[in-house]
């Protein structure tokens, strides 16, 4: 395979009372699951570097009844339970829910639709889904909304100058006549998409790049350093950038997730006409309206509590730690989006026996606003609200099943005793079953156990 991926480190189990507290970006990738299902899908192992647990547990946007304010952008919750692959363990899930943005009150949109045109795309799931995807996408829009189209396919082309998003029959003209060919300058392509996103800026209002493609850049600056170098030059423009990934074979999912970090953005990986919906229509807000961008969450661990942590995905790009000045940055989130983000914690003693007001972890979550170019501050208490994971809520249940799954495809060497039977089960315990991706879910356990077989230790 030609396929790319960024080199991780997983991270280990670190002591509480050297290092109390650790921090992460905080984002709504979920590209990696549905890249996982078309490897599945194709009856072939997915590479441990593509799985990412964090985008995994981001596509399923749990849902957790928290009421949020007109005047506050994120609540926040946490649960503590047992942990179903070790019982010495447990988990802290930390529930953090963005504002919905009511659609009808959303600032105008100046999007800019970068479209990958090269040889490479000339394929059934290449070009002609993404064709489909953004006439989906184009349904949606308003008057007040503008889109531009640059393409990039042996020459970089401006296909489409800014139209109203009233005027659909014309943006759905120039998608519809889009023909592969040539080489990916992709840098070239990037410059002009920004400039023209530039030019046509709405102050106030929702300015994005959708840059869709298999990332396979062949022309110009084609490094991840460099196109991160590139793309971090545009983040304090105020310009927002979504990537959409497709293809297989050589797909450069490294490339694409560079790129939507580095952009202040988001990533998804788009297999088939189902998931182009998915991401554009029924998550239409979620994809393309930020409620908050630079968004970090510190988490610091109360010692007397716990005695060791790790947090689960997040995994460490192996560039990033070579790199002793790379700097941590915050990621952008969606309206309306759930994220659910967790850690298994060693106890000092035995967790199920402590008083329920006491206090295992502070969260500090930081954020800007499209609204309020500074830095806003969440603080939030984690009790100790220990459940057995049997007893947990469902979502959570199906949560650790989802953890569990990503996990044992990555090889992970902390869970050596976890069977695919191990998984179906708790994830049939906590399915909703008239929620069609969760039903899908315990498909793709089955279609794993296929390939893997269901010996405890697989490797």
């Amino acid at each position: 395979l030609g396929e790319s991926y960024s080199s991780t480190v997983e991270n280990d189990f670190v002591g509480t009372k050297q290092f109390p507290q650790t921090g992460y970006a905080v984002n709504v990738d979920r590209a990696s699951y549905s890249n996982i299902r078309r490897f599945l899908n194709n009856k072939s192992k997915p590479p441990a570097d593509a799985v990412r647990i964090e985008e995994m547990l981001n596509y399923f946007n749990f849902s957790v009844d928290q009421k949020i304010s007109d005047n506050q952008t994120f609540t926040a919750n946490t649960s503590v339970t047992s942990c179903p692959w070790n019982p010495d363990n447990q988990l802290l899930y930390i529930n953090l829910t963005a504002k919905k943005i009511n659609l009808d009150k959303t600032p105008s949109s100046n999007l800019v639709f970068l479209i990958d045109v090269s040889g490479s795309m000339d394929m059934p799931n290449r070009l002609p889904l993404l064709q489909g995807a953004f006439k989906l996408l184009t349904d949606n829009l308003r008057a007040k909304d503008t889109v531009s189209i640059i393409t990039y396919g042996g020459n970089v082309s401006v296909v489409l100058q800014p139209t109203s998003g009233n005027n659909k029959l014309k943006i759905i003209e120039a998608i519809e006549n889009l023909k592969p060919a040539g080489s990916t300058p992709g840098e070239s392509a990037i410059r002009l998409a920004y400039k023209y996103a530039k030019n046509t800026f709405i102050k106030g209002g929702n300015n994005r790049v959708i840059m869709a493609t298999d990332g396979d850049f062949n022309v110009g600056q084609t490094s991840e350093e460099e196109l991160e170098d590139l793309i971090g030059q545009q983040r304090k423009s105020g310009i927002f950038l979504t990537c959409l990934g497709v293809g297989m074979g050589n797909y450069k999912d490294s490339k694409l997730e560079a790129l939507a970090k580095k952009g202040n953005g988001n990533f998804a990986y788009i297999d088939n006409q189902q998931e182009a919906e998915k991401v554009l229509v029924e998550e239409f807000a979620q994809t393309l309206y930020a409620v908050a961008s630079d968004v970090f969450l510190s988490v610091k661990f109360n010692p007397d509590l716990v005695k060791d942590y790790r947090l689960i995905g997040f995994d460490n790009r192996q560039s990033a730690i070579d790199d002793t000045s790379s700097i941590l940055e915050g990621g952008e989130v969606g309206s309306g989006h759930r994220l659910l983000s967790v850690f298994e914690i060693v106890p000092v003693n035995k967790f199920d026996t402590l008083p329920k007001q006491a206090e295992i972890a502070h969260l500090l979550l930081s954020f800007k606003t499209p609204e309020n170019k500074k830095v806003t501050f969440l603080n939030l208490a984690a009790p100790f609200n220990y459940k057995h994971i049997e007893n947990a809520d469902s979502c959570l249940r199906f949560a650790s099943a989802v953890i569990m799954f990503g996990s044992l495809i990555k090889q992970s060497s902390f869970f050596k005793n976890t069977s695919w039977d191990d998984i179906y089960l708790l994830a049939l315990s906590g399915a909703e079953k008239n929620i069609q991706v969760q039903a899908e879910f315990l498909e793709m356990i089955q279609k794993a156990k296929k390939i893997y077989g269901n010996n405890k230790k697989k490797w």
